[in-house]
């Protein structure tokens, strides 16, 4: 289920909160271990990375869950920010609407005049 009052929480909270810090690895340590590089790891826990497919499978292999796990917080997360661009562009294109609207009856009443 997609929250619908706060950002679902993003996959690489969940990977730092959930399984890093209990188990007392270090990013280094996991990049070494599944093979990335530290970056894309450190990217992925600040949130400014989505979780791709082919990282949902290193992390599903190293931590012995589902590679469905980490794409499903990917997807809600991306749904959440989804729906908010989708209505924030909805009130652009309303305000647009009305100016473009207003500018075209206030044109037309002094050409009228």
């Amino acid at each position: 289920m997609i929250p619908t009052k706060r950002a679902p929480t993003r996959p690489g909270e969940v990977l730092l909160e959930e399984f890093l810090k209990p188990k007392g690895i270090s990013q280094v340590e996991l990049a070494r271990k599944i093979g990335i590089p530290l970056q894309r790891v450190n990217t992925l826990i600040k949130g400014k990375r989505a979780c791709t497919a082919e990282t949902a499978l290193l992390l599903s292999k190293e931590f012995g869950n589902s590679p469905e796990f980490w794409m499903n917080l990917q997807s809600a997360c991306d749904l959440f920010e989804a729906k908010i661009r989708l209505k924030a562009g909805l009130r652009v294109a309303q305000f647009l609407s009305f100016a473009i609207c207003s500018v075209l009856s206030c044109f037309a009443f002094e050409r009228l005049s």
